[in-house]
């Protein structure tokens, strides 16, 4: 009987389950939106019983739709948005409050309060990330005050922290395991990635008891079973999406990039064994733990990605569908002079202002809807380079080739143009969802579905190359078009 491997990817806007066999193929998927919760501007939530409704509904039509007994699962893999935080009781498994989504900005006096108090040097130096609204920590601070009475919870016992990993594990194996992966872990802005374990001196400072937070374990282990239509199948792998999706893109190697263009974008440089103090306001991370060996990442985290295009449809109307939005982009030679500085919810990395506003700039008389859009797709792929710049400079070495993945990535238009902007070649895989694929690699590895990520390697396969193509002189002249809009939504330079 063949077997088959699930991956669970919850993400920022879906849930998804995707099948996958030996060969790395996918053999079934299905997937459910859920809704988006903005109870204030910045801030955004989503309902954790949606996350996981929808999460279950997706894994059961995908085994349904492979038409295959469930025993032939022979693991399963789970990768999800991140910084997302979700706090429930220990008993009742209810959540308290809805998760605080990582895009939400609502914790930036906290994060403000902690800078001005000289805490910025220790968290970075601990945890490798820099003090902002965007990671878990404040996130959960801010449940505990102001949710009535959960605090006084917290502090007896009674509830359970974690990111998305850790309330679908809790959900999946009926409350035996509270658990979560290194990668996770180190997204939180309270896990010492050097250490490798939960920092008593920040948790102590933003006032989290660590009784309610997950046992860490390795990205590659079995966590305990899912009853799966009646057969126990083992829960074997966990990462964040965005270090799924670069075991998933094979970049095992130190100094092998990707980027994935989802909801946001996401670099990340695997460093190898030792993680990069980054100087120029990158992250650095935890990439995954196997056995007894730690990878660690180099990142760049950009907010707004392939959501500019859902503003494009939803806010500003000018597209129907997202898939229209290539067609329009591509019926004008270039934007006349329009950028788009997509910081509809603050500028990250290299920047890190988090009051930072979107901006349109360079509109005249002739602009049309079509520069527009040319011009937000052309802004996430301006943003890549201004991360790429900042990683070179880190890390000491050019850039070579950059492994792409996510939705945006199928837009051949906004693929050429990151192409010509990085004078180097940008690659498609023929499997594009590889951040599925990715957790699915992890727990096949720990149930000996695969036997070792060389066998994994030779899997991976391109489906399209783009080369870079423009006039190296009309690139600096728009990447300096880029550079003046950018300063001009910088709040903290501008104030």
């Amino acid at each position: 009987m063949e077997t088959y491997i699930a991956a669970l990817d919850q993400g920022t806007t879906t849930s998804r389950a995707i099948l996958f066999n030996s060969r790395g193929e996918i053999v079934s998927k299905a997937q459910y939106p859920f809704r988006q919760i903005f109870p204030q501007p910045g801030w955004v939530e989503h309902d954790p019983m949606e996350i996981w409704a929808t999460t279950v509904r997706a894994l059961s039509e995908a085994v349904d739709a492979a038409h295959i007994d469930p025993k032939a699962i022979a693991g399963v893999g789970i990768t999800n948005q991140r910084e997302t935080a979700i706090l429930w009781d220990r008993r009742t498994g209810q959540p308290v409050y809805n998760a605080i989504v990582w895009q939400c900005r609502r914790t930036a006096e906290i994060c403000d309060r902690l800078k001005a108090d000289g805490l910025g040097e220790t968290v970075t130096e601990k945890t490798g990330l820099l003090i902002d609204a965007y990671f878990s920590g404040t996130k959960l601070k801010w449940i505990m005050d102001n949710i009535p009475g959960v605090r006084q919870r917290a502090e007896r016992g009674e509830l359970c922290a974690g990111t998305v990993d850790s309330w679908l594990i809790w959900n999946l194996t009926g409350g035996k395991a509270h658990v979560t992966d290194y990668s996770n872990a180190s997204r939180t802005m309270l896990f010492d990635i050097q250490r490798l374990c939960w920092d008593e001196h920040i948790c102590r400072t933003l006032d989290i008891p660590m009784e309610m937070l997950p046992q860490v374990r390795d990205s590659s282990a079995v966590y305990g079973t899912v009853n799966l239509q009646g057969v126990e199948v083992p829960i074997a792998g966990i990462a964040g999406d965005q270090q799924a999706a670069l075991f998933g893109q094979m970049c095992v190697e130190p100094g092998s990039v990707k980027n994935t263009y989802g909801t946001g974008c996401f670099l990340l440089m695997n460093s190898g064994e030792k993680p990069i103090a980054s100087k120029n306001n990158l992250l650095t991370t935890i990439a995954w733990k196997i056995g007894d060996k730690v990878n660690y990442a180099l990142e760049g985290s950009i907010f707004v990605g392939g959501s500019v295009v859902q503003w494009l449809r939803d806010g500003l109307g000018i597209i129907r569908s997202s898939s229209e939005v290539e067609a329009l982009a591509a019926s004008v030679p270039d934007t006349g002079g329009v950028y788009f500085v997509p910081a509809l919810t603050g500028l990250a990395a290299p920047h890190w202002d988090q009051y930072a506003r979107g901006a349109i700039s360079g509109i005249s008389r002739g602009t049309t809807a079509a520069h527009i859009a040319r011009a937000a797709l052309e802004g996430i792929a301006y943003q890549t380079l201004d991360i790429v710049g900042a990683m070179q400079r880190d890390a000491g070495v050019s850039l070579v080739e950059l492994k792409v993945d996510g939705g945006a990535a199928r837009n051949d238009l906004l693929m050429q143009f990151q192409a010509d902007l990085l004078a180097t070649k940008v690659i498609r895989p023929r499997v594009t969802e590889t951040t599925a694929l990715g957790a699915a690699y992890l727990a096949g590895l720990a149930v000996g579905y695969w036997e070792s990520v060389g066998e994994i390697r030779k899997q991976w396969q391109a489906e399209h190359i783009f080369e870079p193509a423009a006039d190296r002189t009309q690139i600096a002249k728009a990447v300096a078009g880029w550079e003046d809009a950018v300063r001009r939504v910088l709040r903290e330079k501008n104030d």
